[in-house]
C-alpha cells in the first residue's frame, strides 16, 4: 500500500483524524520535537502553511521522542509550546514512534515508499519530512537538515 488515505491517527487533542479527509491536498508530514536543534523549523513550516493552505496544502506534525529524548512533554504541553512559541496552526498529532516495532503504521508506509539515503527506511532524526501528492502517494523524503523554504518549490509544482 502506497496510499495514506486508509489511515486514521489521533490528533494531540485526542480526536481521531481520518486521512481520507485530506484527499485532494498536498501534504508535508514531519516528525517533530520541541527541544531539538531543528525546532526553529517550525517557523518555516508555518510559513509554508500560510503560503499554500488556501491552494490545498497542509503541514501535518507528528511529535516524536525517539531521538535524543527531545520531545518529553505531554500532547497538551507540545501543543502549548508550538502555538505559543511558533504560532503553529497546522494539525499537531498525538506523540508517536516512527521507528521500531511500535512505529505508527502510516510511517511504515511512508518510509517504504520514499527511502532515505542509501535506500534505508529508518528515520534518522527529528524533522524528517515526507511530501505527499493529492492522490495520497508519498513522492519525496527530505532530510532533517532540509529547510522548509527549500521544499516550497516542490509544493508549488504539485499545486
Amino acid at each position: 500500500m502506497n496510499n495514506i488515505y486508509d489511515f486514521s491517527m489521533p490528533l494531540a487533542n485526542g480526536q481521531d483524524q481520518a486521512f481520507s479527509e485530506y484527499k485532494g491536498k498536498v501534504l508535508l508530514i514531519v516528525n517533530t520535537a520541541s527541544k531539538c536543534g531543528f525546532t526553529p523549523q517550525y517557523d518555516g513550516l508555518q510559513k509554508l502553511q500560510d503560503d499554500f493552505a488556501d491552494k490545498g496544502f497542509s503541514v501535518l506534525a507528528f511529535p516524536c521522542d525517539q531521538f535524543g529524548k527531545q520531545e518529553p512533554g505531554s500532547d497538551a504541553e507540545i501543543v502549548d509550546f508550538c502555538t505559543t512559541r511558533f504560532s503553529v496552526d497546522f494539525p499537531l498529532f498525538s506523540k508517536i514512534e516512527v521507528n521500531g516495532d511500535n512505529a505508527a503504521p502510516i510511517y511504515k508506509v511512508m518510509k517504504s515508499s520514499a527511502k532515505g539515503i542509501f535506500g534505508s527506511e529508518g528515520i534518522k532524526w527529528n524533522f524528517t519530512k515526507f511530501l505527499v501528492n493529492q492522490e495520497g502517494e508519498v513522492i519525496k523524503r527530505y532530510a532533517p537538515t532540509t529547510k522548509p523554504e527549500v521544499i516550497a518549490k516542490d509544493i508549488a509544482k504539485l499545486l
